[in-house]
């Protein structure tokens, strides 16, 4: 049960993909990759507010078409978490922001609601999903991985394997899942403090945040969800919908 704190899901959307361009508009099965995803959210048990946060008036014509709420942010955000602190800091009632991108229509309710419940404690900051992964996945720098305490902690997010596999039968590996749920305190104190050398080395924003001494709870999930960042992802997405399989 969540502690009465008002539950915000805020969705980026950006025109300008570099590798896919215009991806929150191509469709599948006659609807928008923005829409699958804002309907997977609009389900969410917690969610009290879902908004798109947009930076293309044709983006937010075709969400408000659909019947979301959408509001127009600064076209020179550089990365999500800056678009939605955006928007998070127009309203003064916000407590709980879910950062859910924008390209993950596969996401499932159930998952967006664990992030939540992660939150919900006085002591943490921040929080954010993992999977066990194999020890082959863990050698792909494009998977980052997760080490945590007994009680679920974040202690550390890396593109290298960590643990390092001295005694490689004791090693277990976990895959971060890019959603993040924030106090909105933290989210706009994030978004305003200078990026720390661990997060320019690895390139991974989390790190700003375990560098201020802030708390990131994780949940551990079953559901490696499909991002679409390319083609290839696209037609994935587009094949399993045609042929029933999600």
């Amino acid at each position: 049960m969540i502690s009465g704190n008002r539950v915000s899901i805020i969705i980026p959307a950006r025109y300008g993909s570099t590798r896919l361009p215009a991806k929150p508009l191509l469709e599948v099965a006659g609807k928008p990759i923005i829409q699958w995803v804002w309907e997977k959210a609009k389900k969410s048990k917690y969610a009290d507010d879902v908004i798109i946060a947009v930076d293309d008036v044709r983006i937010q014509d075709v969400c408000k078409n659909f019947g979301a709420e959408v509001e127009m942010t600064d076209v020179n955000h550089n990365c999500g978490s800056n678009r939605i602190a955006e928007v998070a800091a127009r309203h003064i009632n916000f407590e709980y922001i879910i950062n859910l991108q924008g390209d993950e229509p596969m996401i499932e309710p159930e998952i967006i609601d664990k992030l939540v419940e992660a939150l919900d404690d006085p002591d943490v900051s921040m929080s954010t999903l993992v999977r066990e992964i194999t020890t082959e996945a863990a050698q792909n720098p494009n998977c980052v991985k997760c080490v945590f305490d007994d009680n679920l902690n974040a202690l550390y997010f890396s593109r290298s394997p960590i643990p390092y596999p001295r005694n490689p039968v004791c090693a277990k590996y976990f895959g971060h899942i890019g959603m993040y749920g924030y106090k909105k305190e933290t989210l706009i104190k994030m978004v305003e403090a200078p990026q720390n050398i661990l997060e320019l080395a690895e390139s991974l924003e989390q790190l700003r945040v375990l560098g201020m001494g802030e708390k990131i709870k994780v949940a551990l999930v079953e559901l490696n969800p499909i991002g679409i960042d390319t083609q290839e992802d696209y037609e994935k997405f587009k094949s399993l919908i045609e042929s029933n399989l999600v």
